[in-house]
């Protein structure tokens, strides 16, 4: 069943693309079965060969596995109530942190979310490859966040990043089953690429 579920995320491109684009989603439903230990690292170094800013590499990582359930549980408090229903099953929690000054200069680097964000999905990609799952959430507690786990000045909560293998969606709350079947879609490449300037539609 999984796999029938899984084959239905694919996406349905305009244009070709790679089938680890195609294959990527987001599920809620995830398996107890740990991360392997190898395989988190792979994921750490897939995002630390992102490009950024020059080269700053301005994203720091907190990780949380679900085997240390203080710390675990911790992670989990901070998310919004609903991410809480579902991101408890997953068995890692990686929270991403972006510097927000260059250390060249302690200038503020007005790219350092965009290089975070160029990070995790170098992250994601390689997930994917392996046969992993992410789900990026937005909502949670950023104060909350930085307190809890002392997080210093200079530095910002960006995303909590659900990571593990694909569950059973019949585990999740009712509310999420259906998402986790329904059809993904994108807006049009031509209604967010313009020529020259704004409004002069690609197409």
């Amino acid at each position: 069943m999984a796999k029938e579920v899984i084959e239905e995320k694919f996406a349905t491109t305009e244009h070709p693309v790679i089938d680890l684009i195609k294959k990527r989603w987001s599920p809620r439903a995830f398996s107890s079965k740990p991360v392997e230990d190898e395989k988190v690292m792979s994921l750490l170094e897939a995002a630390k060969w992102a490009p950024s800013c020059f080269n700053e590499q301005p994203w720091k990582f907190i990780i949380f596995g679900s085997e240390n359930k203080e710390e675990f549980d911790n992670i989990i408090d901070i998310l919004s109530p609903r991410n809480q229903l579902w991101a408890k099953s997953a068995p890692l929690i990686i929270l991403s942190v972006a510097k927000l000054n260059f250390d060249r200069n302690g200038k503020p680097n007005k790219h350092a979310f965009h290089d975070v964000g160029a990070a995790v999905t170098n992250l994601t990609m390689q997930a994917t490859a392996m046969g992993l799952y992410v789900h990026q959430m937005a909502g949670f507690d950023s104060e909350k966040a930085k307190k809890l786990f002392k997080i210093p000045d200079g530095f910002e909560p960006a995303a909590a990043i659900a990571v593990g293998y694909y569950g059973d969606k019949n585990d999740l709350p009712e509310e999420f089953i259906k998402s986790e079947t329904s059809k993904r879609n994108r807006i049009p490449v031509a209604d967010f690429t313009f020529i020259g300037e704004w409004n002069n539609k690609l197409i």
